[in-house]
């Protein structure tokens, strides 16, 4: 569980809100905009992660918030703005080097190759290949002693994440809670700063679930700090030490989970998303609540039971 902020010191410097400073920022972001057309998809003026903590980034479909990760990681260039990780520019840095300087990412989609091992995708994320250059490949010395270094992180990895098992095995022949696995552990191959899980529970069934929720407390006690979008709140209110909520492509909201989940500026973003819903009704205000992980959430499932009492 995390520490709240009356367990700890601060995060923050100041009152928690968008944009808030941080008094061990990782990575600070000034400006960033994306638009596609005549839609701004991102819009943000300035958000810093705190070092060392698990951060949610959590909005209603359509927020912005994967082409926010997808700006930062390299994958998408914005229209404006810099970012840069322990005071190391990574604005205009393509995506490749910003994995070598430290922050690696992992997709709501998995992108494990499908037609390599699973021990083959591990090594791929591995950096100071000496046997990538042309030269020293022809000699074996010169790489040798790296592959083998690279193989037995692999192994340890692999036997963490209870995949070690499965190390031979095509990575087409994994179910999708295992790639999303396969992929955490060979994102931290680089040996990240940062690490940012894009939906990292998404189609994963209930029992894999635990066990990405226990890898991801790991890597904060390993010292390693998470950014992560998710869309289930009452994930994001059990393992995140700070909330940060996008809506419209901008930073609306920060704080600490259960302050955050009060806010009335998230309760609106969430709302927007539910136009079409009955807020008359009892089942809409528990859809509603749901969403934004309310604790009125078991308050309305009472009031449900006891208007229809014979519901199963």
């Amino acid at each position: 569980m995390p520490e709240s902020s009356t367990q700890v010191e601060q995060l923050q410097v100041g009152e928690p809100g968008p944009g808030v400073p941080k008094k061990d920022p990782i990575l600070i972001v000034d400006s960033v905009t994306r638009t596609f057309g005549g839609m701004t998809a991102v819009d943000v003026a300035h958000v810093e992660i705190p070092r060392g903590k698990i951060t949610a980034l959590i909005g209603p479909n359509g927020a912005g918030k994967t082409t926010f990760f997808n700006l930062l990681t390299g994958f998408d260039k914005p229209d404006t703005g810099t970012w840069s990780l322990d005071g190391d520019s990574l604005s205009g840095v393509p995506a490749y080097k910003v994995a070598r300087r430290g922050m690696v990412r992992t997709f709501q989609l998995t992108k494990a190759l499908s037609l390599l091992t699973v021990m083959e995708n591990m090594r791929l994320g591995a950096t100071r290949q000496g046997g990538e250059r042309f030269l020293p490949a022809l000699i074996t010395g010169l790489w040798r002693k790296r592959e083998t270094e690279i193989t037995d992180q692999a192994l340890e990895l692999l036997a963490r994440f209870k995949l070690d098992t499965k190390k031979d095995d095509y990575a087409a022949s994994l179910s999708g809670g295992q790639r999303k696995l396969l992929e955490m552990a060979r994102a931290l191959m680089s040996k990240p700063r940062l690490v940012m899980l894009d939906e990292p529970m998404a189609g994963v069934n209930p029992a894999l679930t635990q066990s990405l929720l226990g890898h991801v407390l790991n890597l904060k006690n390993d010292g390693t700090t998470v950014l992560f979008v998710e869309h289930d709140m009452h994930m994001v209110q059990t393992i995140a030490d700070w909330v940060i909520v996008m809506a419209e492509g901008k930073i609306v909201a920060e704080g600490y989970p259960a302050t955050v989940m009060a806010d009335p500026a998230v309760i609106d973003a969430y709302l927007g998303a539910h136009h079409d819903t009955d807020l008359g009704s009892l089942t809409g205000q528990l859809e509603v609540a749901e969403d934004i992980g309310s604790p009125l959430t078991g308050d309305i499932i009472e009031e449900i039971a006891e208007e229809t009492p014979d519901a199963k």
